[in-house]
C-alpha cells in the first residue's frame, strides 16, 4: 500500500524529462478511489498547476523514487492550468482529456471500481458520473457542463485533519490514507488517536464509514471507542497485508476482502 503523506512531493518524469512534483491527490467521495493526481510544475513552470488522470501514472518506481507519466513536457506546458483554490469543474476535466486525446472516464475512457458500504449521503450514482439517465430533463442537461466544481471531487490534503467519532464518542483524527497501488482506491483511513488514547493509530476502512459532514470537517465511522480501543495498532513501517487486513475486519466485524 502507499501512504498519501509519502508519495506526496515525489517527482514526476514525462518522457522528456521532469515536471514537476505529486503536489496532491483528488478522490470521488463516494467510491474513496483516486480520480486525479495534482502535479506541481515548480520552477519550471512558475505557479502552474496540472492534472492528470492517475491511469496515466507509472510508479512509484523504486530506483527512482518517482513517478513516470507518458506525456511529452511540451504537451504538459500547454495543458490547462489549475486555479489554486477553484474547484475542478466537469469543464476543466473535459479540458484536459480533450488536450491530451484521452477519452474521459465517463465515456469509459477511465473507469473505476465502486465501493460497497458507502456511507451515509454519499449514495454511488446509478449511471458514470457525467451520464444522464435517458429520460433526463431539460434542467438536469442544462447543468450537466455547467463549470462549477464536482461536489464529489475532494482533496486528500484537505481531508487531513478530519476529526473522527465513533458511536460513543470522538476517537481522533484522520492523519493519511493508504491506497492500494493497483486500483488507487482508499484502502484505509489512518487515525490519530492521540489526544483521546495517546501514542496509537489504528485504521478503518471508509466501508466502515456512516456519515460525513464535509462543511464541519468531520466524520462518523460505525464502531464503539471500545473496538477502536482494542483494535491492532498501526505501524507505518509495516503496511497490513492481506493476513492482517482479514484480522482487522474480523475484529471490527466487518467480512473480508
Amino acid at each position: 500500500m502507499l501512504a498519501a503523506s509519502k508519495i506526496t512531493g515525489l517527482p514526476i518524469a514525462a518522457t522528456d524529462g521532469e515536471i514537476g512534483r505529486l503536489d496532491d491527490l483528488l478522490f470521488d467521495d463516494r467510491t474513496w478511489t483516486i480520480r486525479w493526481a495534482v502535479a506541481d510544475t515548480g520552477k519550471w513552470l512558475t505557479g502552474r498547476r496540472v492534472l492528470l488522470p492517475k491511469e496515466k501514472l507509472a510508479g512509484p518506481d523504486p530506483v527512482s523514487a518517482g513517478f513516470a507519466v507518458e506525456i511529452s513536457r511540451d504537451a504538459v506546458k500547454d495543458a490547462p492550468g489549475l486555479a489554486t483554490d477553484a474547484p475542478v469543474s466537469r469543464q476543466m476535466e473535459r479540458e484536459v482529456f480533450g488536450h491530451y486525446g484521452w477519452t474521459p472516464y465517463w465515456d469509459g475512457g477511465y473507469g473505476y471500481p465502486l465501493a460497497t458500504g458507502l456511507a451515509t449521503g454519499a449514495v454511488a450514482p446509478a449511471a458514470p458520473l457525467g451520464m444522464l439517465p435517458e429520460d433526463a430533463s431539460p434542467e438536469e442537461e442544462a447543468t450537466r457542463d455547467a463549470p462549477s466544481g464536482d461536489p464529489h471531487l475532494r482533496s486528500a490534503e484537505e481531508v487531513t485533519g478530519y476529526r473522527i467519532e465513533a458511536n460513543d464518542g470522538g476517537i481522533g483524527h484522520i492523519e493519511d490514507l493508504l491506497l492500494d497501488p493497483d486500483d488507487w482506491s482508499v484502502r484505509f483511513i489512518v487515525v490519530d488517536t492521540r489526544n483521546w488514547w495517546p501514542g496509537r493509530k489504528v485504521l478503518i476502512s471508509p466501508r466502515w464509514l456512516k456519515e460525513i459532514d464535509w462543511s464541519e470537517r468531520k466524520v462518523w465511522v460505525d464502531a464503539s471507542r471500545e473496538a477502536v480501543k482494542a483494535s491492532p495498532d498501526y505501524d507505518p513501517g509495516s503496511p497490513p497485508g492481506p493476513e492482517e487486513e482479514a484480522r482487522l475486519h474480523a475484529h471490527y466485524g466487518h467480512v473480508w476482502p
